[in-house]
């Protein structure tokens, strides 16, 4: 059923995964099993299953080939504009998601075919860019209400675009809960099909408010209300989007019925609404948050592509479990398993990112289309998307709820199916992707991202890092100094991120020593490589500009804040928002004053120079 037996964890570990993990995950896959006596009879009835299947529920036409399992030629093909043939006139498939249906005893088997490009979609030419990357709700400006919102963002988008950069990225934009409990992690969405109302430039409707000490979602989730209290729902977006309407109708019904929605009346729970379940001006609020969203990111994709700029986004692995993904598509996810990854050197415990994982089957008989309007959703706005742990492709690490971090085990998904979707959406949006691939990288994303054109992550940190010598970045790499999951660079030559796991528990304290004198040793062969003091951190950064700027990599994103060497980082993974101020640290400058900064548009002076 594609559960590992064993697996070696983050340490270098071989272990062997224990009997009732095996069986709870097995179950959780459809398996009829309860016991480990039970293996041999679930055994049989899946072997039964599998070989009255007379097709797989998907298949793969590379460049429009037909795939070499065998279809009789009067089998009836079903492409994706509707127009229908028999398997026998159909040499080669327009690139899209189409049927195929085979009569075999008296039955009718179904199954999808995708027609994809073997590589992603790539801009033409050999471009060498730069841009940088950016917590939305931490960018403030002196027009900023209490986050930041697309009005901030586009000035940025000019001001590097004048810098002569090329890229804006942003951590996801998505919905999250802002109330009751808020959950500020922009990677805890509601929904990948909709955006985050927070965003909204709401022009004049606002005061200006003071920088906040934390980044309050509640407070800009009162101010997105107050704006609009009176907004009209235009009914072509209902016409567009006839799930919007199930979307806002479920966000209505939490505001009556409570946010776990596992905890409503069972009706309601199985996902059949009623007009008494349903909180109706809350039900408008979103209808009409996403009107205003989407017309202003449309508006936003416009101005920035009549200038050649583009922005960068980010598939989030997974959906917070409250949300609308979970309760509207029920039959996708495995709600007594939790994804996180076995214990590492940054994680001895192990992680658990509190989502629950796909039905790797369950996607297949839908075509793997929830995962396709996910990935539609962003590339209808992003120039660049970075799909967040793409080692999720072919395999992710399930714990069953209850049992410990290190009591999981891998599951395979259908990678050559994802990566289908993924190219092939791709094109249709002229969107490049990149897959971060930082951590315990199976071979098969080694493999898998080149032949594909997704180029992978290079973390100046972790080259430094790393036993073998440093490396530049290379063509198939975007080159970065680290990510919203590391410290900052000022942070990292300080070794705060270690102080900050000290004091979280993430780290045992008769580890210290050694861990301070590896990172001591990581800072020296840097600063040893870039002929730069490590006592001089800005002339190191600078130095560092030019010599990831002169590599191949066809892009370097530095982390915006570091131009002004801030100190504290924006997460620290394995920590809960309440307990760190996680995603709620706004940026300790505003954008009219490092605009107008003349040290950090030297650094970035510095980057395009190398860059060019």
């Amino acid at each position: 059923m594609g559960v590992q037996t064993e697996y070696h964890d983050g340490l270098g570990r071989q272990v062997l995964v224990g009997d009732e993990t095996l069986v709870r995950i097995c179950a959780a896959l459809g398996a009829a099993i309860r016991h480990p006596d039970d293996a041999a009879q679930a055994l049989w009835l899946h072997q039964e299953r599998a070989a009255k299947e007379y097709l797989p529920p998907v298949l793969v036409a590379w460049e429009g080939e037909w795939p070499a399992t065998p279809l009789p030629d009067e089998a009836l093909v079903t492409l994706e504009s509707g127009v229908q043939h028999r398997r026998g006139v159909v040499d080669r498939l327009p690139l899209g998601y189409h049927r195929v249906q085979v009569e075999q005893g008296g039955e009718v088997a179904e199954c999808t075919v995708i027609a994809a490009p073997i590589e992603a979609y790539r801009r033409p030419g050999v471009p060498r860019s730069w841009g940088v990357g950016i917590q939305l709700a931490a960018l403030r400006s002196a027009r900023s209400r209490s986050i930041g919102d697309l009005r901030d963002l586009e000035s940025l988008c000019r001001w590097v675009g004048a810098q002569g950069g090329g890229l804006v990225t942003v951590l996801p934009l998505l919905p999250t809960f802002n109330r009751d409990d808020p959950e500020p992690s922009p990677y805890s969405a509601v929904s990948r099909l909709y955006w985050s109302e927070l965003l909204l430039d709401l022009g004049n409707r606002h005061e200006p408010t003071p920088a906040p000490e934390r980044l309050d979602v509640t407070r800009a989730d009162a101010e997105v209300r107050a704006a609009l209290a009176d907004g009209k729902v235009p009914e072509a977006l209902l016409a567009n989007d006839p799930e919007l309407l199930r979307y806002a109708a479920f966000r209505g019904a939490q505001q009556r019925l409570g946010r776990n929605w596992r905890d409503w009346p069972a009706e309601a729970r199985a996902g059949r609404l009623v007009a008494g379940d349903i909180d109706l001006d809350e039900m408008r609020f979103h209808l009409t948050a996403q009107a205003m969203v989407r017309a202003q990111l449309g508006g936003l994709r416009e101005r920035l592509d009549a200038s050649g700029f583009r922005l960068g986004l980010d598939l989030a692995v997974g959906v917070h479990p409250d949300g609308y993904d979970s309760w509207s598509r029920q039959s996708l996810f495995a709600p007594e398993m939790a994804v996180g990854a076995p214990p590492d050197p940054g994680f001895p415990s192990g992680q658990d990112w509190g989502f629950a994982p796909l039905l790797p089957d369950a996607s297949r008989r839908e075509g793997h289309a929830y995962l396709a309007a996910s990935i539609r959703h962003q590339m209808a706005l992003a120039g660049v998307l970075r799909v967040d742990h793409v080692m999720a492709w072919t395999r992710l690490y399930w714990i069953p709820q209850g049992m410990g971090l290190h009591e999981g085990s891998y599951v395979s998904y259908p990678a050559e199916e994802l990566f289908a979707v993924l190219t092939l959406e791709s094109h249709r949006h002229r969107c490049e992707v990149v897959g971060e691939n930082l951590g315990t990288v199976p071979e098969a994303i080694v493999a898998a991202l080149p032949r594909h054109g997704i180029r992978g992550m290079y973390l100046a940190q972790f080259a430094a890092m790393s036993a073998e010598p440093i490396r530049r970045p290379s063509a198939r790499d975007v080159a970065l100094i680290g990510t919203h999951d590391t410290p900052t660079f000022l942070g990292w030559l300080r070794g705060e991120d270690i102080t900050d796991r000290l004091s979280a528990g993430l780290l045992h304290p008769e580890a210290e020593e050694d861990v301070r004198a590896a990172r001591g040793v990581a800072i020296a062969r840097l600063a040893t490589l870039l002929a730069a003091s490590s006592d001089d951190p800005h002339a190191m950064l600078a130095a560092l500009f030019t010599w990831l700027g002169r590599s191949e990599s066809p892009l370097v994103v530095p982390w915006l804040e570091d131009l002004w060497l801030e100190s504290r980082g924006v997460n620290l993974p394995g920590t809960r928002s309440s307990e760190t101020a996680n995603w709620q640290r706004p940026m300790a400058r505003l954008l009219d004053d490092f605009m107008n900064d003349a040290s950090v548009r030297e650094l970035l002076a510095v980057l395009d120079t190398a860059r060019r």
